[in-house]
């Protein structure tokens, strides 16, 4: 699927294009909205609030058109899901409809996907890959090990194919002929891309990467949770995959047809001294350290999104990359691309993603100290102040008119006159019981503060989750872990008692001081939980690339609460506050 690089990329030209864009930051974004309404002048939803195709003022617009949020939209994306071809949000030709992960408010949200916004991801993929190739020049001959999943799109009862983001984009017809001057050739055959079995397809693209290891110049998954999974895999697999090498035969639990087709094209012959090299290299690992770089000697770093939800994972995968950098992937989400990497060389925690200014017309919502929308007006992009924080607003060219993202970013600076960003958190994800008000982000710092208790017994935090528990007065937050190894009762007790203190939200301090928020609850589930939690989402249609773990499940989300309170092995109360 994504062809060997050409000649026509031209990294300096591209380079040399964002640098005059971001320094007319201002003008390209009125040129961009100027475009945006005169291209979705017939749209019903405009032309509801007076937008008649005239309308070009910044000003103008915002006084005319509300913000909005996704349930504002849903009924009108619900008449196009059922086949109402009429121009109702965009005049444009809407091809297919998204599916967002649905991990953030247990239900996916569709979102209209058109050839502008597939022509805008191209256009960030190109400019973040020539900041990244210039820090990191890869070979011409190289490969990509890239582990990528495309679900299946369905068709909506209203003949309109409805797919996560990401299959969108990979099935998208302009997507191959785009991509071939930036990419790698990928490791994994395409009938491993579209597999239906995503474990199969896993397990082919660790034996594809095997296979050309000399060759992989870097490695690559939507999200670190992903590139995690994948190692975490391996090492339970990787004595088979040596075996299939070894043999010059398929493992038998690989069965879709197209599949083993394909891969058998790869695996033509034994290749005993292939094999003998990589049972060497895993048993000389200590703790798998360093997996990544002694499988693939030649790789340059390892990519994906390490920010934000993705943070947990970045210690685990460093543990796996040893000394390769870890490169940021960009800012984006469902909705449309926003930012690049264009500073490549940061590490995750330190990363910025400087914003694309045509890629949409850009607002910012401030955001108080306390997590909530202040009554100010949103302020353009270049407008912004550095240290603030702000929720995103876009207008796009798919029919998304100040809808707000839900994001909560952080300006750091400016490259040239466009903010450089952090993703702070999603602002639904909150634990709130009264007047306490605590995000994904402080749900992150406080695990990762407990878990510091844990290490001191070898024993990591696989993954987290949690949500409120209202149904006894006084409700409290219960936190679910699924760690890596067994330890003691009174190490648990400890780290429950952590937990609870390391909300330092002065609302939740005072409520659980006064005790009308009762005592943390810690509950320990069983290996393989959050596996389940993702087979569920896997299930609604999320594709196994785009999938983020739940970090605050909403009592509507039942069925992932029944999962977590089915599979819990063992409960602890903080008596921090005793």
């Amino acid at each position: 699927m994504l062809e060997k690089k050409v000649e026509n990329f031209n990294m300096n030209r591209v380079i040399d294009e964002f640098e005059e864009m971001t320094r007319n930051a201002d003008q390209v974004q009125k040129q961009t909205l100027k475009e945006i309404l005169h291209k979705n002048k017939s749209a019903i939803y405009l032309q509801n609030f007076g937008i008649n195709g005239n309308t070009t003022d910044p000003e103008a617009f915002k006084a005319l058109v509300p913000l909005v949020t996704d349930l504002d939209l849903e009924p009108y994306i619900k008449r196009m899901v059922d086949g109402d071809t009429s121009p109702i949000l965009t005049a444009l030709p809407v091809p297919a409809i998204s599916l967002s992960s649905g991990t953030s408010q247990g239900r996916p949200k569709f979102i209209p996907f058109t050839d502008e916004l597939m022509e805008n991801t191209l256009q960030l993929f190109r400019t973040a890959f020539a900041f990244r190739n210039r820090d990191f020049p890869i070979d011409d001959n190289g490969r990509a090990l890239q582990f990528i999943f495309s679900s299946k799109q369905y068709i909506s009862t209203g003949g309109v194919p409805v797919g996560t983001a990401t299959t969108n984009v990979y099935r998208n017809p302009n997507f191959k002929a785009g991509m071939k001057s930036i990419q790698s050739l990928c490791c994994s055959p395409d009938e491993v891309i579209f597999s239906p079995d995503v474990h199969q397809a896993l397990y082919c693209h660790l034996l594809s990467g095997i296979l050309f290891r000399d060759q992989v110049q870097y490695v690559f998954a939507s999200f670190a949770h992903g590139l995690v999974h994948a190692f975490r895999t391996f090492e339970h697999v990787w004595e088979e995959i040596v075996t299939d090498i070894e043999d010059g035969v398929l493992s038998s639990r690989v069965t879709v047809p197209s599949v083993r087709n394909a891969m058998a094209k790869l695996l033509t012959a034994p290749n005993p001294e292939l094999a003998k090299t990589i049972r060497t290299k895993c048993v000389s690992l200590s703790n798998w350290y360093g997996l990544i770089p002694a499988l693939f000697p030649n790789a340059k770093y390892v990519y994906g999104i390490m920010t934000g939800s993705m943070e947990p994972y970045v210690k685990k995968l460093r543990h796996y990359a040893g000394e390769l950098p870890l490169v940021s992937h960009d800012y984006g989400s469902s909705e449309g691309w926003i930012a690049a990497n264009v500073t490549p060389r940061l590490s995750p925690e330190e990363a910025t993603f400087a914003v694309i200014p045509n890629l949409g017309y850009f607002e910012f919502l401030p955001v108080s100290e306390t997590g909530e929308t202040e009554e100010r007006p949103p302020v353009g992009l270049t407008e912004v102040e550095i240290g603030e924080e702000y929720e995103v607003v876009i207008t796009n060219y798919a029919g998304l008119y100040r809808y707000r993202l839900g994001d909560v970013v952080k300006i750091v600076g400016f490259y040239n006159n466009t903010p450089q960003l952090k993703f702070i958190c999603r602002r639904n994800l909150i634990l709130s019981i009264n007047i306490d008000k605590n995000t994904e982000r402080d749900l992150q710092m406080s695990v990762e503060s407990a878990a510091k208790r844990l290490a001191e017994e070898k024993i990591e935090v696989i993954d987290f989750s949690s949500h409120v528990d209202a149904t006894s007065e006084p409700g409290h937050y219960v936190i679910y872990w699924e760690i890596s190894g067994k330890t003691e009762d009174d190490v648990l007790q400890d780290c429950c008692n952590c937990l609870d203190e390391g909300f330092i939200d002065a609302g939740y301090m005072s409520s659980r001081k006064t005790k009308t928020i009762g005592a943390l609850e810690l509950r320990v589930v069983q290996k393989g939980t959050f596996r389940k939690v993702q087979e569920h989402f896997l299930g609604l249609g999320s594709s196994a690339g785009q999938f983020k773990m739940p970090r605050c499940v909403k009592p509507s989300n039942v069925k992932v609460l029944q999962i977590l309170c089915d599979n819990v092995v063992s409960r602890f109360f903080s008596t921090a506050f005793e």
